[in-house]
């Protein structure tokens, strides 16, 4: 049986959260949402990534909503200054026997930027744990393809999704894989590893094999090691040597999830190109970024109307025991159980 307790487990706060990607934040502050608390990122002149607490102290609303003025976050409404620790700065009105208010102070949150991403965390301890990192991304024999999943559901739903690789019949269309087999499963208290056999419709071992993402008739069945982990908050995948995804989430709330899936081709097999210079490799990496994006997106969608039925169906009948048989789905409720009760 499904342990419909599970909807209702918040996260554990202290682990790297990704909010954003680094694209995303440029030049303005972008406001953006991590279970329940709104958090507004911004960059200095030197580029250098901050988020304070999306929230003017004065009337309460966004400071998403202003601007950069010489690296202090301004708001829109009277024109209130931040610094990038949150502390006020400046009111541009205050009369000569005025002074800034005392402890005129918004929350700053540890951030990071890594690996083509923002890493942000709630807790207490933040040096403590380490992002979980996506090397791939500056790996110059990888290409990468990302994609937004942002849906209405817990994310214990998207979890359980991915860890399930049976799920595979839903992409008739957009498949990689087939036939899954559990062949073991591997618990921790911040770690699942769950060990498929399947039969792979992919097999990039020649130059022209990258084709098969754009023509489904080259692709043939082979067997291939499907591995699916759940990296407490995240999810990491391999398919054979050949592909590697990525999960990495951001709960916006018990009924609201985003995440970024990263699917990444391997070019290892191409040795020959490997003694190519840096830069024309830099050039092929850059140029081919988003090369599965019809695929991904594909399977996106499909995933997300099921995610979110389940999730509607959750909310009216709330009691209503669902039958499972993968092993997998029971070691990932266990692990979000034990991440939520820590905090206690």
């Amino acid at each position: 049986m499904i342990n419909s307790n599970i909807r209702q487990l918040e996260i554990n706060f202290n682990y790297w959260y990704v909010v954003a990607s680094s694209k995303e934040v440029k030049n303005q502050p972008l406001g953006v949402k991590l279970w329940d608390q709104n958090i507004v990122l911004f960059r200095d002149n030197s580029g250098t990534i901050y988020a304070l607490e999306d929230r003017c102290p004065h009337r309460q609303v966004k400071l998403s909503h202003g601007k950069i003025i010489e690296n202090n976050l301004e708001c829109a409404y009277h024109g209130w200054q931040f610094n990038p620790q949150g502390d006020c700065v400046n009111v541009p009105y205050l009369d000569d026997n005025q002074k800034l208010p005392k402890n005129c102070k918004i929350r700053q949150y540890p951030v990071k930027e890594l690996d083509g991403f923002i890493w942000l965390f709630l807790g207490e301890n933040a040096t403590e744990i380490q992002p979980l990192g996506v090397p791939e991304w500056d790996d110059l024999n990888y290409i990468a393809t990302v994609s937004v999943i942002h849906y209405q559901g817990h994310f214990s739903f998207l979890i359980e999704n991915l860890m399930d690789m049976y799920h595979g019949h839903l992409h008739q269309d957009w498949q990689a894989w087939t036939d899954a087999k559990l062949d073991k499963i591997e618990e921790t208290e911040n770690r699942v590893d769950a060990y498929y056999q399947a039969q792979s419709y992919y097999k990039i071992d020649k130059i022209w094999s990258i084709s098969q993402l754009f023509f489904p008739s080259l692709r043939h069945l082979h067997p291939e090691p499907l591995t699916v982990s759940y990296i407490y908050p995240h999810w990491f995948s391999t398919l054979g040597e050949y592909f590697k995804i990525y999960c990495l989430f951001c709960p916006i709330s018990l009924t609201e999830t985003r995440a970024y899936l990263i699917h990444f081709t391997s070019l290892n097999a191409f040795w020959r190109l490997h003694k190519l210079p840096i830069k024309f490799r830099k050039f092929v990496k850059d140029l081919c970024f988003g090369s599965a994006q019809k695929l991904l997106d594909g399977l996106v969608k499909q995933d997300i109307l099921m995610i979110e039925e389940e999730q509607q169906a959750y909310l009216q009948y709330p009691q209503r025991k669902g039958y499972e048989f993968n092993r997998t789905i029971k070691s990932v409720q266990r692990l979000i159980q034990h991440q939520a009760e820590s905090l206690t």
